[in-house]
């Protein structure tokens, strides 16, 4: 039975991960900053992970035996201006939580991973492709999603051969960041985002997807 470990799994893209994936048979490891009575209903395996927690994110690997998919699904806005010394610490603290905290954990699962033949999937945003922004703002949240997309494209040139890495765009999703005016509904983005996992292999390493298979300009 293959285990998927998914991060920020409390509500929203995460949750409806786990809960399709416990579906259909897999072991699910969630982690959650907060607890989740939703995943309690759904039996899955949840671990308290706050991804501002370096510390605990590097050694998360630990914790597991086995491991043949993670989503690194856990992020957070951030301000949504940067114009003060405090708006800059969030800045940096969205970097630390949407870039370094997925990085640093893929690198502690790595191993787990390679020996399954599995894959490294980071959940970032179109907003994170420089190509594709003509309308500017949100300079946090942007500026995060695109260093952890140059991330993930390293990570995937340097383990060539080991695993398969690649960065997906849900869509714009009815959740509590996307708002209720989003035309998807979390279920089919998740369902479209399982399918390009799915049907992920070694020539798409290191690529950009979006839910609906078609590939996003970096």
């Amino acid at each position: 039975m293959p285990t998927v470990l998914i991060t920020g799994a409390n509500r929203g893209i995460g949750l409806e991960f786990a809960r399709q994936y416990s579906i259909d048979g897999w072991d699910v490891v969630a982690t959650v900053r907060d607890g989740s009575g939703e995943l309690d209903k759904l039996g899955v395996r949840v671990e308290h992970l706050d991804m501002r927690d370096l510390d605990a994110v590097t050694h998360f690997g630990e914790h597991l035996d086995s491991l043949d998919l993670l989503i690194a699904n856990a992020g957070t806005y951030g301000p949504k201006s940067v114009m003060s010394e405090h708006d800059g610490e969030g800045w940096l603290e969205t970097f630390a939580v949407n870039t370094v905290a997925p990085f640093l954990l893929a690198q502690s699962v790595l191993e787990r991973v390679a020996r399954a033949d599995g894959k490294l999937v980071a959940i970032s945003t179109k907003m994170g492709s420089i190509e594709d922004n003509t309308s500017g703002g949100y300079i946090a949240y942007r500026s995060s999603k695109s260093a952890l997309n140059s991330a993930w494209r390293s990570l995937a040139i340097d383990n060539r051969g080991r695993v398969t890495c690649a960065v997906l765009h849900p869509g714009w999703v009815q959740t509590r960041m996307g708002g209720s005016s989003a035309p998807l509904k979390p279920e089919d983005s998740v369902a479209g985002m399982r399918k390009v996992i799915e049907g992920l292999g070694p020539e798409q390493s290191g690529r950009f997807f979006g839910y609906d298979g078609s590939e996003i300009p970096w």
